[in-house]
């Protein structure tokens, strides 16, 4: 005798609404994403040519290195974030009136070496070394936020 189906069962049915869940947080992650890369190389389009070349470049050693990192801008300079906390930033040097562009982190970066360490580097063009440099530099960023500190 066949029995009759009632339905989804209580773990399946939670099971769907995680999903569910998910599937929206994602939709919104997404949309973050976008619209803050959007934002992010709407500002690299406003810079003097050199800085803008220079932005372009960081832009995609930092998304090819670190995707989980969102692009958005903060203090009207393009900016890489985790959990809502900018990790890194590049700030053009005609930003300020500055002699050069840095590329700046941030706490999140957790670049913790020893007593004293730099936070901050600047930057006059980027040579295959200095790309190299920076995307050492990111990796170590980005595992700093995936372990849990003490």
């Amino acid at each position: 005798m066949a029995s009759k189906s009632t339905g989804f069962t209580a773990a399946e049915q939670a099971a769907m609404k995680e999903r569910a869940r998910e599937l929206k947080l994602e939709a919104k992650a997404g949309k973050l994403r976008a619209d803050g890369e959007a934002e992010l190389l709407a500002k690299v389009a406003e810079m003097p040519v050199a800085e803008r070349v220079m932005a372009e470049r960081l832009h995609a050693i930092v998304t090819a290195t670190a995707p989980t990192l969102l692009p958005e801008t903060w203090y009207g300079m393009p900016a890489y974030a985790r959990d809502g906390k900018v990790v890194l930033f590049f700030q053009g040097a005609s930003k300020f009136g500055a002699r050069y562009s840095t590329l700046g982190f941030n706490d999140s970066a957790a670049l913790d070496d020893g007593a004293m360490w730099a936070t901050a580097y600047a930057l006059t063009t980027l040579s295959p070394e200095v790309e190299k440099k920076i995307t050492a530099l990111v990796k170590k960023a980005v595992r700093a936020g995936t372990v849990s500190r003490q």
